[in-house]
């Protein structure tokens, strides 16, 4: 079944991600995957929350928001509304898990780490896009926080990590899904992992039917080699 982009089944959407987006963040990337785009920062406060105090160990946590024009129908500021919605406090956890699993926050010291992911423009993949482009974030913060003389270790990330989508879509699994295929999957699947394989999370929902153990496999195979290929444009951008 050819796909609404003409991607074959096994192919990301294309990706690039810019190093430097804002020079107002320590470390700050756009991180591209197709058509979905977000602006992700790091920034750090000489403090941690209260349960840490005393303790000499960091804490790093993160917020998600779409931007009002990032979808085609505008969506309103939680900032408006009082609060963030169930989505928006379920991916900032997310993101928030999956970075504490790429950071030695005793080397850290009483110090957090801020990840703000903003999306700019959606479709589809928001989370995973944003788990990827922060990763570079945080690496590019910690370096010059270093430089600056903010930190005394500059092996602070202990671990590379990455994220991708995919999901079955008239029976057949596909990587990376776009909205169009989101949309009409009849299961999708998250998948966090490190730079050599290990999974940090995963998320995978039956839509409509339940899925076999096979399918879920074959889900899962394709997240790895997704995430294999998103490593090396993560290492790629770090360079640069």
């Amino acid at each position: 079944m050819p796909r609404h982009d003409g991607r074959a089944a096994t192919q990301l959407r294309p990706v690039k991600i810019t190093p430097g987006y804002v020079n107002t963040a320590p470390g700050a990337v756009l991180m591209e995957m197709g058509e979905t785009r977000v602006l992700c920062t790091v920034s750090i406060e000489e403090r941690v929350p209260a349960f840490l105090a005393g303790k000499g160990k960091g804490w790093l946590t993160a917020e998600y928001g779409m931007l009002p024009g990032s979808s085609p129908q505008r969506i309103s500021r939680e900032s408006s509304t009082g609060r963030p919605s169930g989505r928006t406090r379920e991916i900032q956890r997310l993101i928030g898990r999956s970075l504490r699993a790429a950071v030695d926050l005793q080397r850290l010291g009483e110090r957090t780490l801020y990840i703000d992911c903003d999306v700019l423009q959606a479709d589809g993949g928001t989370r995973t896009a944003s788990i990827t482009g922060a990763w570079v974030a945080l690496v590019l913060a910690v370096r010059n926080l270093g430089a600056a003389g903010r930190l005394q270790h500059d092996d602070i990330v202990s671990a590379q990590v990455a994220a991708v989508s995919a999901g079955l879509v008239g029976g057949e699994a596909l990587l990376d899904l776009c909205y169009v295929e989101d949309s009409q999957a009849d299961t999708d699947m998250n998948a966090v992992m490190t730079a050599d394989g290990g999974i940090i999370e995963l998320q995978a929902t039956a839509e409509r039917a339940p899925f076999s153990r096979e399918q879920s496999q074959a889900l899962l195979d394709l997240t790895a080699a997704g995430i294999d290929e998103l490593v090396t444009a993560q290492r790629q951008a770090v360079a640069a």
